[in-house]
């Protein structure tokens, strides 16, 4: 019986990976090497956060967006502040998901300049979301686009799908 069993286990297996290239579960991971002290890159992080704070800037709908969600710079939440960690949430203007957002910064500056190196994460907190329209990629990427830190000259991210839920198809502007 296991001589069957095991086999075909394996074989569902190959065949979910092959067709799911995504993570089990909706989340990103993301690296980024910022030319900034981490320092730099803490403060700007925590302000851009907490001026996204409320439901006060979630947006409707328009004739450019006639279905929501339309952005979701909004509902940004700071739960933990260290030096080279910061944690926190972000909550979709529709329904009302929660992800939970984590930073791990480390100085990685030699010679003449400064470097610092961030591993992002953004993970539903909800234990059912599989697919997300690529929302925790963009919960990371709309908060350092808006900052200023994307585009600082030597700014590297590096993901992919099989850590970023559906990277390939983001839409940030909307997601």
């Amino acid at each position: 019986m296991w001589s069957v069993i095991l086999p075909s286990g394996v074989v569902l297996l190959v065949l979910a990976t092959a067709l799911m290239p995504y993570p089990w579960h909706a989340s990103c991971e993301v690296r980024w090497q910022i030319p900034t002290s981490c320092e730099q890159f803490n403060s700007r992080l925590i302000t851009q956060m907490k001026a996204w704070e409320g439901d006060s800037l979630c947006p409707t709908t328009s004739p450019t967006c006639p279905k929501l969600p339309c952005g979701q710079n909004c509902l940004y939440q700071v739960t933990e502040q260290e030096d080279l960690a910061i944690t926190g949430t972000h909550q979709t203007p529709v329904a009302r998901y929660i992800d939970d957002l984590k930073f791990a910064l480390s100085d990685a500056g030699s010679g003449s300049g400064s470097l610092c190196s961030v591993q992002a994460s953004s993970s539903a907190r909800a234990w059912y979301a599989v697919l997300d329209f690529s929302t925790n990629y963009c919960n990371l990427r709309n908060l350092v686009d808006a900052a200023g830190i994307s585009t600082l000259a030597g700014f590297t991210e590096e993901t992919q799908d099989s850590v970023c839920t559906q990277y390939s198809s983001r839409d940030c502007a909307r997601f």
